[in-house]
């Protein structure tokens, strides 16, 4: 169902969506594309496929706030599996070693969350969008080809361990732009001496812009039909 086309010059809208799991960020776009008609429509900050929550939609004349809404601050919310490492530190990769759990405690986690705190150097997944040379890191990635990827600066402005059930934890992060949750939890797993990986990530918060003010994919239709007729 496409709906009428309002005037390119005039529109302007911010779309806040919880980006369902499975779901690429593109394949969202896309898909607001297809209900509104709409030529100019992106996003301003890819979530993985395996990841849900908040992802802003922009559209018309919005796209040109894409840089400024990429600059604010982000929240998740993860579950971090201990005792797994994965090529795409994640629970979507190839298996590359498993460790046991059993000296892991509360009060480690909590103390190693604590070298995450502030600004630190973080080293982006091999399995990520970000491009090198023209060509986004996960087509080496799958060809098994070598990068050297160079560590970048982020900040962590909160990391709170939530709750912790042997071999997982769910763990809270408020973070700058640029920062990749999957590894924090490699990084987290390699310090603690027993590999990590995550099995569910959710972007609570993108500013000001919070999960519980969200459109849902199946919303959308009916969302895009009121957006339009105003």
């Amino acid at each position: 169902m496409k709906v009428k086309l309002p005037e390119p010059k005039d529109f302007s809208f911010i779309l806040s969506v919880n980006k369902p799991e499975g779901k690429t960020s593109f394949a969202v776009v896309s898909y607001v594309k297809k209900l509104s008609g709409i030529k100019k429509v992106g996003h301003s900050g890819t979530l993985d496929p395996f990841a849900s929550g908040v992802l802003l939609i922009v559209m018309g004349k919005a796209t040109k706030q894409v840089e400024r809404l990429m600059n604010l601050e982000k929240e998740y919310i993860t579950t971090v599996r201990f005792g797994v490492a994965t090529d795409t530190y994640d629970y979507t990769g190839k298996v590359l070693e498993e460790f046991s759990t059993k000296d892991l405690s509360e009060q480690k986690i909590k103390s190693a969350l604590i070298r995450f705190e502030g600004d630190i150097e973080q080293v982006p997944p091999i399995f990520s969008a970000l491009k090198y040379k023209g060509k986004p890191l996960y087509k080496y990635a799958r060809k098994g080809e070598h990068v050297t990827i160079k560590a970048r600066s982020v900040k962590i402005s909160g990391i709170t361990l939530e709750s912790f059930k042997s071999p997982e934890a769910i763990i809270r992060i408020v973070c700058s732009r640029g920062t990749y949750i999957r590894s924090i939890a490699h990084d987290l797993g390699k310090f603690l001496g027993c590999g990590a990986m995550l099995t569910e990530l959710t972007r609570l918060r993108i500013g000001g812009y919070h999960i519980d003010d969200t459109i849902t994919w199946d919303q959308l239709p009916e969302k895009m039909k009121e957006i339009i007729k105003n």
